[in-house]
């Protein structure tokens, strides 16, 4: 594992920043309500749309070549992923029960490790593909949003009936 890199955002920010020695290098800006965010690593744009209402499915876009390059599936349980990238298909889970530990592998040697909480974290990589750490984040910024989500849904009425 070479590449040690850390990324950062705020509590209420919707945009993670990742750092390589206290300089940007790349960003991921979730778009609220849209079910969608962008991404940029080292000059190179990506846009990652959400679709579908109980199976979701993310498509990530090259901005550049306006070319659909990757598919994002993910599991029930909320714990795994898969993504299918540049014709790879990567693997995506969470480390530990408390699901701050995450990371992405695949056969062919790709390993990607990151640790952190809501609001910052590291990542170790023995790839510098860029696409690949973002999408890492991703994943992750998407399964938090839809366990807040969730816990919305179930307590909302627990909570008006109490008021009621």
């Amino acid at each position: 594992m070479e590449p040690k890199l850390s990324w950062k955002k705020g509590i209420f920010d919707s945009t993670y920043k990742i750092y390589s020695d206290g300089v940007v290098i790349g960003r991921l800006k979730d778009k609220a309500f849209s079910q969608s965010a962008d991404g940029e690593f080292n000059g190179k744009i990506y846009t990652f749309k959400t679709r579908g209402f109980f199976k979701q499915k993310t498509q990530i876009t090259d901005v550049q070549s306006d070319k659909v390059i990757g598919e994002i599936t993910y599991n029930t349980l909320m714990t795994k992923a898969n993504l299918a990238i540049l014709d790879k298909n990567i693997n995506w889970k969470y480390d530990n029960l408390w699901n701050t530990k995450w990371s992405i592998y695949n056969a062919e040697g790709i390993q990607i490790n990151y640790n952190g909480s809501s609001t910052s974290g590291k990542i170790e990589s023995n790839t510098n593909e860029g696409l690949l750490l973002l999408t890492g984040l991703f994943v992750t910024n998407y399964y938090w949003q839809m366990t807040l989500m969730t816990l919305v849904a179930i307590f909302i009425p627990i909570w008006v009936s109490f008021i009621s």
